[in-house]
């Protein structure tokens, strides 16, 4: 089982009794209210007292826009300076953070969260290698580019199990282009949502996800302007239709519940929001590859950190972990990635990246394990996924140890194969699908729909039907296309052994996770045990140690997912 932090299991006790202060007479001086109108995330003590947290808003100059009931977590909209140390004095606040600037003038372009740099690593070198054609029944004609398909054992699967229409698993990510010719069979758009709205610029005038491409600045839900989530939900549920790509569970029911804006952040308040609707909706599984920012730790009380920023980061901790709870008590089996930090995840090295939003408030901060969390990988219930390359080996980048890993899974490795034609080329990646229009503002596709030529630089793909539908495909590497591989693992499982209950069909998710673990694939740890990447062209922080045995470890948890093993021996991890 996954070695859960203390503090993950104790966040009922009040360790973050400092955020609610007691109230204070009426009379009382108050921080004088200033600045342009700014939302806020504010959280209730608990969902009882949702209704004095609302008034409270109210009486410290704040407007509610939309509550939360399942965890009691609120936005409002209120001046800039002065709402926070107001509001947070009141019992029936749990804590309050600044969320997002309102109404800012839209400029040109868009910025890219820095974790696609790990994905889209090394363009420019394809191999000239020419691959092999498909030839197993069942099978799409880009499969046979795709080794995370084999190593799972999915084209063996979906010979016994290729998944029920039954199973819904929610993508939470940047949304899904519902369009895509391999997206579109599996894609239920009446359940799909979108928790986002998209932000031009932040509070300091600096871009974040350029001009909103639709009216109310909110996108349609069957669209994505990232391109993040398309190419997760291809991983896991590409349809299997004789075109394209197919997916680990060609067959399930994919749901975009939008989370990320097209930038790659990923906020509170939508990624609560996410979680919680999944839980009403029925969904069985849902992908996480992200993590919550502007926090790449939030911890309780960094000296690093402002007053402000520490009970801002409380309350991440505290809202995140009642949603994770929420949703599993609901029967979502959520499946999130480790990160692409290279670090062990039980001695995190200091954090040099947060806050990342708004732009220029970044500051260094030492990470104290004990009371520090990346969420939502280290939040309960949660199924950590590790990344390895075509060789096996553990992606240079992928976060890794004992204490959050539960499994491993095909995530990509530009740089594996050293010494091989392999080494360097987009090959060692992930292929999924792409969006059209993503690919156009990437410079990789033209108006006219063709391939440009930095786009065959990449390996951009492109597939056309005979009745005259197009898709595209990218290469993409990190621990998000390694989390993929697992939920598809995941669906097929809930497929396999799930049963109705009260009407509904589903499995529990710790049974889910059970099967999951119990059909991985043994990996030991190398040998050496201490691994560096140096001849790779990376320096000495990439030199990770792989610890514990191999029916558990650091690298690759309980194993590398196996579909084949999941649908046809898992019957025994149930009883």
């Amino acid at each position: 089982m996954k070695r859960p932090r203390l503090l993950a299991a104790v966040l009922a006790v009040p360790l973050f009794g400092a955020v609610s202060a007691v109230a204070v007479p009426v009379a009382s001086a108050q921080p004088a209210l200033a600045g342009p109108a700014t939302e806020f995330t504010v959280l209730a003590k608990d969902v009882q007292s949702i209704g004095g947290a609302q008034q409270a808003i109210k009486a410290a100059g704040g407007t509610v826009l939309e509550t939360n009931t399942a965890v009691g977590l609120i936005r409002a909209s209120a001046p800039a300076t002065g709402f926070t140390e107001r509001v947070a004095t009141n019992r029936a606040v749990f804590g309050a953070a600044k969320a997002q600037s309102i109404g800012s003038v839209p400029k040109t372009g868009k910025k890219t969260k820095g974790d696609a740099g790990v994905e889209k690593e090394g363009r420019g070198t394809a191999s000239s290698k020419k691959p092999a054609a498909a030839a197993s029944a069942g099978l799409d004609p880009l499969d046979d580019q795709l080794w995370g398909l084999k190593s799972v054992r999915s084209d063996l699967s979906r010979t016994k199990q290729p998944g029920s229409k039954q199973v819904k698993v929610g993508v939470i990510d940047t949304g899904i282009d519902g369009t895509h010719p391999d997206i579109a069979p599996n894609f239920d758009e009446a359940d799909s949502r979108n928790f986002t709205r998209d932000i031009p610029t932040d509070v300091n005038g600096a871009e974040v996800d350029g001009p909103c491409e639709f009216r109310g600045c909110v996108d349609p839900a069957n669209h994505d302007d990232g391109g993040h989530g398309t190419h997760v939900a291809g991983t896991i549920a590409a349809a299997a239709n004789g075109f394209g790509v197919s997916g680990v569970a060609p067959n399930v029911t994919l749901v975009n519940i939008r989370a990320g804006q097209d930038s790659g952040f990923f906020f509170l308040q939508p990624t609560v929001d996410a979680l919680t609707y999944a839980g009403d909706a029925g969904i069985d599984v849902v992908n996480m590859s992200f993590y919550t920012d502007p926090w790449l730790y939030n911890c309780t009380a960094n000296p690093a950190d402002s007053a402000a920023e520490q009970a801002e980061q409380r309350t991440i901790i505290e809202a995140t972990q009642r949603a994770l709870n929420y949703a599993h008590r609901k029967g979502v089996t959520m499946v999130v990635a480790l990160g692409n930090q290279h670090t062990d995840l039980g001695a995190p090295q200091p954090d040099t990246t947060s806050p990342d939003y708004p732009a220029n408030g970044t500051h260094p901060r030492t990470v104290d394990n004990s009371s520090c969390l990346s969420l939502p990988v280290e939040g309960n219930h949660t199924i950590g996924v590790s990344s390895f390359g075509p060789s096996q080996k553990k992606a240079d980048y992928s976060n890794y140890g004992l204490e959050q890993i539960s499994v491993s899974a095909p995530g990509g490795f530009f740089r594996d194969g050293f010494g091989t034609p392999w080494y360097r080329t987009v090959e060692n990646e992930i292929l999924s699908t792409y969006p059209k229009n993503v690919g156009i503002a990437d410079g990789n596709i033209d108006a006219d729909g063709n391939i440009t030529e930095a786009g065959l630089t990449a390996g951009v793909k492109k597939a056309t039907a005979p009745d005259g539908r197009v898709g595209y495909y990218q290469w993409l590497q990190g621990t998000s296309m390694a989390t993929p591989h697992a939920t598809g693992v995941a669906a097929l499982i809930i497929s396999q052994y799930g049963k109705k209950s009260h009407g509904e069909f589903g499995l529990d998710p710790d049974k889910v996770q059970r099967v999951l673990e119990g059909t991985a694939a043994k990996i030991a740890c190398p040998v050496p045990r201490t691994v560096d990447y140096l001849k790779e062209g990376r320096d000495a922080t990439f030199t990770a140690t792989c610890e514990g045995d191999p029916s558990f470890n650091g690298f690759y948890g309980h194993g590398a997912v196996d579909a084949y093993a999941a649908v046809t021996r898992g019957s025994q991890y149930l009883k």
